[in-house]
């Protein structure tokens, strides 16, 4: 049970890492987001 959570919350943070990372410095700004935020606001996606 605990694998298959585990990997699921993998899968949502790497998603949401993806997702975050194709968006342009202007989009991210829109959005309040600097690059370096982005593995961080990932991390809690997930929480």
């Amino acid at each position: 049970m605990n694998l298959i959570r585990n990997y699921r919350n993998w899968r949502a943070y790497r998603d949401t890492v993806t997702e975050l990372d194709r968006l342009s410095n202007r989009q991210l700004n829109d959005l309040g987001i600097i690059r370096d935020e982005i593995r961080m606001i990932a991390r809690k996606a997930i929480v």
